[in-house]
Protein backbone atom coordinates (compact mmCIF):
# COMPACT_ATOMS: atom_id res chain seq x y z
CA UNK A 1 0.00 0.00 0.00
CA UNK A 2 2.91 2.35 0.75
CA UNK A 3 4.22 2.09 -2.87
CA UNK A 4 0.83 3.11 -4.25
CA UNK A 5 0.74 6.15 -1.95
CA UNK A 6 4.19 7.26 -3.23
CA UNK A 7 3.09 6.90 -6.88
CA UNK A 8 -0.01 8.95 -6.23
CA UNK A 9 2.15 11.87 -5.08
CA UNK A 10 4.62 11.91 -7.99
CA UNK A 11 4.71 14.82 -10.44
CA UNK A 12 4.97 14.56 -14.22
CA UNK A 13 8.57 14.29 -15.39
CA UNK A 14 10.24 16.45 -18.02
CA UNK A 15 12.32 13.81 -19.84
CA UNK A 16 11.06 12.26 -23.05
CA UNK A 17 10.90 8.48 -23.19
CA UNK A 18 13.82 6.96 -25.07
CA UNK A 19 12.57 5.82 -28.48
CA UNK A 20 14.47 2.78 -29.64
CA UNK A 21 14.91 2.20 -33.35
CA UNK A 22 14.12 -1.19 -34.88
CA UNK A 23 17.27 -3.32 -34.74
CA UNK A 24 18.42 -6.88 -34.27
CA UNK A 25 17.92 -7.84 -30.62
CA UNK A 26 19.09 -10.85 -28.64
CA UNK A 27 16.53 -12.72 -26.56
CA UNK A 28 18.04 -13.29 -23.11
CA UNK A 29 15.06 -14.96 -21.43
CA UNK A 30 11.53 -16.14 -22.16
CA UNK A 31 8.58 -16.45 -19.80
CA UNK A 32 4.86 -16.95 -20.06
CA UNK A 33 2.36 -14.94 -18.12
CA UNK A 34 -1.27 -15.79 -17.48
CA UNK A 35 -3.81 -13.71 -15.64
CA UNK A 36 -7.33 -14.60 -14.63
CA UNK A 37 -8.84 -12.31 -17.25
CA UNK A 38 -6.88 -13.88 -20.12
CA UNK A 39 -8.03 -17.07 -21.81
CA UNK A 40 -4.47 -18.10 -22.67
CA UNK A 41 -0.94 -17.28 -21.58
CA UNK A 42 1.22 -14.70 -23.31
CA UNK A 43 4.87 -15.31 -24.17
CA UNK A 44 7.10 -12.43 -23.06
CA UNK A 45 10.71 -12.12 -24.16
CA UNK A 46 13.35 -10.13 -22.31
CA UNK A 47 15.70 -8.79 -24.97
CA UNK A 48 18.95 -6.86 -25.21
CA UNK A 49 18.68 -3.92 -27.63
CA UNK A 50 21.98 -2.50 -28.99
CA UNK A 51 20.96 1.10 -28.12
CA UNK A 52 20.03 0.45 -24.49
CA UNK A 53 22.03 -0.79 -21.52
CA UNK A 54 19.06 -2.38 -19.72
CA UNK A 55 16.93 -5.12 -21.22
CA UNK A 56 13.44 -4.48 -22.56
CA UNK A 57 10.38 -6.72 -22.94
CA UNK A 58 8.79 -7.66 -26.26
CA UNK A 59 5.61 -9.73 -26.45
CA UNK A 60 4.32 -9.23 -29.98
CA UNK A 61 5.20 -10.05 -33.57
CA UNK A 62 4.56 -8.33 -36.89
CA UNK A 63 3.87 -10.76 -39.71
CA UNK A 64 2.01 -10.99 -43.00
CA UNK A 65 -1.57 -12.20 -42.65
CA UNK A 66 -3.89 -12.33 -45.69
CA UNK A 67 -1.61 -10.00 -47.64
CA UNK A 68 -1.36 -7.36 -44.90
CA UNK A 69 1.20 -6.75 -42.17
CA UNK A 70 -0.32 -7.27 -38.74
CA UNK A 71 1.09 -6.86 -35.22
CA UNK A 72 -0.28 -9.36 -32.71
CA UNK A 73 0.58 -10.40 -29.17
CA UNK A 74 2.42 -13.68 -28.65
CA UNK A 75 -0.59 -15.49 -27.16
CA UNK A 76 -0.15 -19.21 -26.57
CA UNK A 77 -3.45 -20.28 -28.10
CA UNK A 78 -3.73 -24.06 -28.01
CA UNK A 79 -5.37 -26.52 -30.38
CA UNK A 80 -7.42 -29.61 -29.46
CA UNK A 81 -4.19 -31.55 -28.81
CA UNK A 82 -2.96 -28.89 -26.34
CA UNK A 83 -0.25 -27.75 -28.76
CA UNK A 84 0.40 -24.21 -30.01
CA UNK A 85 -2.25 -23.53 -32.61
CA UNK A 86 -0.95 -23.68 -36.17
CA UNK A 87 -1.19 -20.29 -37.87
CA UNK A 88 -1.24 -18.32 -34.61
CA UNK A 89 1.13 -15.37 -34.25
CA UNK A 90 3.33 -17.38 -31.88
CA UNK A 91 3.44 -20.31 -34.31
CA UNK A 92 4.34 -17.95 -37.17
CA UNK A 93 7.27 -16.49 -35.19
CA UNK A 94 8.54 -19.93 -34.16
CA UNK A 95 8.28 -21.22 -37.74
CA UNK A 96 9.98 -18.08 -39.11
CA UNK A 97 12.91 -18.69 -36.73
CA UNK A 98 12.91 -22.44 -37.56
CA UNK A 99 12.31 -23.55 -33.98
CA UNK A 100 9.53 -25.62 -32.41
CA UNK A 101 9.05 -24.37 -28.85
CA UNK A 102 8.93 -20.94 -27.17
CA UNK A 103 11.74 -22.01 -24.80
CA UNK A 104 14.02 -22.24 -27.86
CA UNK A 105 13.66 -18.47 -28.41
CA UNK A 106 16.23 -17.88 -25.68
CA UNK A 107 19.58 -16.91 -27.20
CA UNK A 108 18.11 -16.15 -30.65
CA UNK A 109 18.83 -12.90 -32.45
CA UNK A 110 15.70 -11.45 -34.03
CA UNK A 111 15.02 -8.36 -36.13
CA UNK A 112 12.46 -5.93 -34.76
CA UNK A 113 10.00 -3.55 -36.36
CA UNK A 114 7.59 -0.93 -35.03
CA UNK A 115 3.91 -1.67 -34.53
CA UNK A 116 1.14 0.83 -35.26
CA UNK A 117 1.67 2.55 -31.91
CA UNK A 118 5.46 2.86 -32.28
CA UNK A 119 6.36 0.00 -29.93
CA UNK A 120 9.00 -2.54 -30.91
CA UNK A 121 7.74 -5.90 -32.07
CA UNK A 122 9.49 -8.96 -33.50
CA UNK A 123 9.68 -9.00 -37.29
CA UNK A 124 8.63 -12.27 -38.96
CA UNK A 125 8.23 -11.40 -42.64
Amino acid sequence: MEEQKDILNLKIGTKEAQKLKPAKVKIVSVKSEKQDTWKSAKVICEVKHPEKEDTILISSVKYENKGKLESVGLWANLDDDSLIRKGSALAVLLSFLKIEKPSELEGKEVETSEDEKGYLTFKAY
